[in-house]
């Protein structure tokens, strides 16, 4: 099994991912446990590569992950537009590699090693 299960069942593991993916696109960046941004880079590396490809069938594999949120009040844009109007073009022209992870430290209640998932610039 690639990836790792976080102490929890699959429907939640994956409800977990798909609202920190949808975080990140949302925001740009997240600080959460160093594991859990390690499992998310591919899921929203795969989301970008989604993006980059701009067709129909792209946008609705895309829209059948990512949760409905607004990012932009004032212009109602969702997390979905943002992905493909501005981050997909953006991205363009990388293979790959769309987001990094940076350790920051430890958490002070339990300790656990944390870290930041951020897109690249």
């Amino acid at each position: 099994m690639w990836n790792r299960r976080f102490g929890r069942t699959a429907d939640h593991r994956k409800a977990m991912l798909r609202n920190m993916a949808t975080s990140v696109i949302a925001h740009g960046s997240i600080e959460t446990t160093e594991m859990k941004a390690k499992d998310l880079r591919s899921v929203v590396d795969e989301l970008i590569t989604l993006a980059k490809r701009g067709d129909l069938h792209a946008r609705r594999q895309a829209a059948s992950y990512i949760r409905d949120v607004v990012v932009d009040e004032k212009t109602g844009t969702t997390a979905l537009q943002k992905l493909f109007n501005e981050i997909g073009p953006k991205y363009k022209d990388r293979n790959g590699g769309y987001t990094k992870v940076i350790k920051t430290g430890n958490r002070r209640g339990d300790c656990a090693p944390m870290a930041i998932l951020k897109l690249v610039d």
